[in-house]
């Protein structure tokens, strides 16, 4: 609304308006104000005349009232002569020069000069607009002045410089003055007092005024009705409408759009929405603000669906949703989850030039990322230019971590490219979620690449940069590495934080380096950081793979005694290693223990249980434990079956096992690869390959392809069973199935050929495997027990001296293997210094090995340093089993 707008023309009498003469109080007075007179109405020059040392020295405040009191016939004249005092002879008017000039501008109808005039007077610093009121008012009647508008400007001026309350003053004054405030004046208070919240006021001075008579407009309504909704005295608000319509005041879609806000803002949406359906029985229209208010409501109250119908009605009557209302839509639709819904949106709006703001455009991106939508994440992106919209570096930001996590790093790394020649420089969080993508694929050569691009960009890596690379090298078995580059990061400064020990600690416990891991979780408390569920949950299933379930048991009852929550991840390791030591029952009494105290558990700690059940051979048990989970709410899964499913095949439970089956398809579970794989290499391992050959033609006529693994468990049946032709027809229809043979698959053909002495078939398909990069330590393992079962003891020594050149390191059962057959041979002194080598290579010996090399001692006669040897694995945290004690014993018959 323009405060400042061009009065109306007032009605004046048609004869002319003289000048009012003013008895001078002294004759001196009378005739300088008459020669100030002259100037003014006369030809000469101003800048001479009244800039002369005579009228500066003379004229005061008082002479100038008298000036402008005798030329109210010109008023033009008057402000010219006014304005010429103030520029030229640094004049200070009087209060009351300005008032009777004001009024004098607003009866020639010279608003706007009129307004600029009050304007000077407000800001000089007339403070007491009481003060300002009374000057106006005693030059009003004074002079006898027609037109009362200029107190409608003097509010108004009030209102323009934020003096709303001294407007109200103003606006009252008139009131007991009986002056009435035109009625957009008596609007522009209104809705002033609602900019600085004063809703209370507006109500007074609404009674108020109307009292006196006033006409209010429908924008004097409009701002009650406001001021109504602000105090949330919604009734009232929709009475002052009715009261609106009673009394014929023209009725606007603006008022009602007012309300609805009103309610929207409030939670009562739905109240609004039966508004607006109203507009049409008193013949208006919703327009935009309408639609678009309703929409925020809507979506304040969660109420997607309807909000997304109402922009859908909005759109096809041809308005454009605002960006608030749309992107407050959109991202509500994304919360929710019906993100397609959200994206078809966006692109419905985009056809008519609209487009959500650019955070929500992003989050909308994000969201899609998240749930897999990646083609239409890039049709957003390579609309964005179209819609107005430019990538930004959280853009880039999003699409890059979300193609990592998604596996896409080539596409990622192409957004990388894309941000330089748009100006947009890498940040260290592009690389990061670079790096920790490629660091979960495993790609750590091209990870390690982009640490040193950064770098070389002047990006300094952080820590989550490097525990990304070093959890990728823990993941990898390269613990080494890992510790190198953890050296690295806390050199320049950057303290580890609880992923980082907790990458560390995995990784250490995988390598079987548990005190180096129990160490590394004390250091943690010199670094101040807390090991959280996931650090213990690491531990304790460390602990429990190295059968250590007493110190697992103890770090469980440490972490709850922190606060900390267990949870399956927890309890799943703890089952698990309890199985695996036999105890079983001990497992058993755990969960129940567990149940009763309503921690919840799940298939995978069940799965454990199996697992044990079924090792044990207590196969009615898995079934019984299958029951209790059933009766629990947990459903059994397909690794449930496929665990007791083999189960069963190990110990040869061919009628469960078909019950089995039966109580899967019920289920409507179907076996998959692992299950049906399992059966295969179970019957193939038992030498039935004609039930092995029946469940594989059950599996490709089910619709489930054999992988690499179901092909090599039949391949090792038929080697097993002396079929290496058949295997090899069986090899070659694999490649056509574009299933590559691995390791593994070459391996069974290796052994077969070792076990039946075919040693230079061997070493000739072993050097093929060595070419395709498929030899490992397993395969070298192979053809040294087969020299060694042979006697030719001198070429598995140079296999074993040859594996270092290939980049394979030999492992204890490579240096065991040799070491076996110099005992056997009686050669004590080489099985020693092969003994020394493997120690020095880092190497740990196992049960087995020290049992070979106590078995030699004793051969030898040699009693004393085998009982060391026994000593020594004590030491090293093995138990003997009854092979070392039985080998010991003979050694000390033979020797008495």
């Amino acid at each position: 609304m323009k405060l400042f707008r061009p009065h109306r023309p007032f009605t004046i009498p048609n004869f002319p308006i003289k000048p009012i003469s003013i008895p001078a109080s002294t004759d001196d007075d009378g005739k300088f104000v008459t020669y100030l007179i002259n100037i003014v109405r006369g030809k000469q020059s101003w800048r001479i005349a009244l800039t002369s040392p005579f009228v500066c020295n003379t004229i005061k405040p008082h002479h100038v009232e008298q000036v402008l009191a005798q030329t109210l016939d010109d008023s033009r004249l008057a402000l010219r002569f006014f304005n010429f005092l103030g520029l030229h002879n640094n004049f200070t008017h009087s209060t009351a020069s300005f008032c009777i000039l004001i009024h004098a501008l607003v009866q020639s109808n010279l608003i706007w000069p009129a307004s600029s005039v009050l304007q000077t007077l407000i800001l000089r610093g007339s403070n007491n607009p009481t003060l300002v009121f009374e000057a106006l008012a005693n030059s009003y009647q004074k002079f006898n002045f027609v037109s009362s508008y200029g107190f409608d400007l003097l509010v108004q001026n009030y209102v323009h410089y934020k003096r709303v309350l001294d407007s109200v003053v103003i606006v009252r004054l008139m009131g007991e003055s009986g002056i009435l405030p035109e009625v957009r004046t008596f609007s522009a208070v209104l809705n002033g007092l609602i900019r600085i919240k004063q809703f209370d006021v507006v109500l007074g001075l609404f009674d108020e005024i109307v009292g006196m008579g006033l006409r209010p407009d429908v924008y004097s309504h409009t701002a009650v009705v406001q001021s109504l909704c602000q105090l949330k005295d919604f009734d009232r608000a929709k009475e002052m409408i009715r009261s609106m319509e009673l009394n014929g005041c023209e009725l606007s879609v603006v008022t009602f759009n007012v309300l609805i806000h009103g309610l929207c803002k409030s939670q009562r949406a739905w109240e609004a929405v039966e508004v607006k359906n109203s507009l049409s029985q008193k013949g208006l229209k919703a327009d935009v603000v309408t639609f678009c208010s309703l929409v925020l409501g809507l979506c304040s109250i969660q109420e997607f669906e309807v909000a997304k119908q109402m922009m859908d009605e909005m759109v096809e009557l041809g308005f454009l949703p605002t960006k608030e209302a749309l992107s407050c839509l959109v991202d509500g639709l994304r919360r929710k989850g019906c993100v397609g819904d959200a994206f078809d949106l966006v692109n419905k709006v985009g056809k008519v030039g609209l487009v959500p703001s650019s955070f929500v455009y992003n989050a909308l991106m994000n969201s899609m990322c998240k749930d897999g939508k990646l083609e239409e994440v890039e049709v957003l992106y390579n609309n964005m230019g179209e819609k107005g919209l430019f990538p930004s570096d959280i853009t880039y930001s999003i699409l890059i971590n979300s193609f990592c996590k998604m596996g896409q790093l080539d596409v990622a790394l192409w957004f990388l490219g894309k941000m330089t020649p748009l100006g947009i420089k890498p940040t260290v969080y592009h690389y990061n979620s670079l790096i920790s993508g490629h660091c979960k694929l495993g790609k750590l050569h091209a990870a390690k690449d982009l640490l040193t691009e950064m770098i070389d960009k002047g990006l300094s890596p952080t820590v989550v940069t490097y525990s990304s690379l070093i959890s990728g090298f823990c993941n990898e078995g390269q613990v080494h590495k890992a510790f190198r580059l953890y050296h690295e990061m806390t050199g320049k400064g950057i303290s580890p934080n609880i992923y980082t020990f907790t990458a560390l600690i995995y990784g250490l416990c995988h390598a079987n380096k548990m005190a180096e891991a129990s160490k590394l979780f004390d250091e943690m408390q010199e670094w101040n950081v807390v090991p959280n569920e996931i650090t213990y949950n690491v531990l304790i299933e460390g602990h429990c793979r190295g059968g250590n379930t007493l110190r697992a048991f103890e770090l469980l009852d440490e972490m709850v005694e922190k606060g900390l929550v267990p949870d399956t991840y927890t309890y799943r390791p703890l089952i698990s290693g309890l199985c695996s030591i036999g105890r079983v029952s001990e497992a058993k009494e755990f969960m129940d223990d567990l149940h009763l105290e309503n921690h919840k558990l799940n298939e995978m700690c069940f799965s454990a249980l199996l697992q044990g059940y079924c090792k044990e051979g207590r196969l009615k048990d898995a079934v019984s434990a299958c029951s209790e989970m059933v009766e629990r709410g947990i459903d059994v899964d397909i690794v449930c079956y496929a665990v007791l499913i083999n189960g069963f095949l190990r110990h040869h439970g061919a009628k469960s096992l078909l019950s089995l089956l039966k109580e899967m398809h019920d289920q409507g579970l179907r076996p998959d690869n692992v299950i049906y794989t399992s059966m295969i290499d179970a019957y193939g391992k038992a030498g039935n390959l004609c039930k092995a050959f029946g469940v594989w033609d059950i599996m490709v006529s089910e619709g489930c392809i054999p992988n690499v693994a179901t092909y090599t468990a039949l391949i090792n049946g038929l080697c097993k069973a002396g079929s290496v032709d058949k295997a090899e027809l069986l090899c070659k229809e694999m490649l056509v199935s574009s299933s590559f043979p691995n390791q593994i698959t070459y391996g069974c053909f290796l052994d077969q050929l070792a076990t039946e002495g075919h040693m230079d078939k061997a070493v000739q398909l072993h050097n093929a495997m060595l070419k395709g990069s498929l030899a490992n330590t397993v395969t070298y393992n192979i053809l040294i027990r087969g020299f060694c079962k042979l006697g030719r003891i001198e070429e598995a020594v140079e296999l074993l001296l040859g594996m270092v050149d290939n980049n394979i390191l030999p492992d204890c059962i490579s240096y065991s293997t040799i070491i076996y057959e110099y005992c056997r041979r009686g050669n004590l002194l080489e099985a020693m210094k092969l003994w020394d080598c493997m120690l020095s290579k880092g190497l740990n010996p196992d049960t087995v090995a020290y049992n070979f090399l106590i078995y030699g001692c004793c051969v030898a006669g040699e009693l004393t340093k085998a009982f060391e040897l026994r000593d020594e694995m004590m030491r090293r945290g093995l138990k003997p089993n009854r092979a070392t004690y039985n080998t010991l014993i003979e050694g000390t018959c033979l020797r008495s």
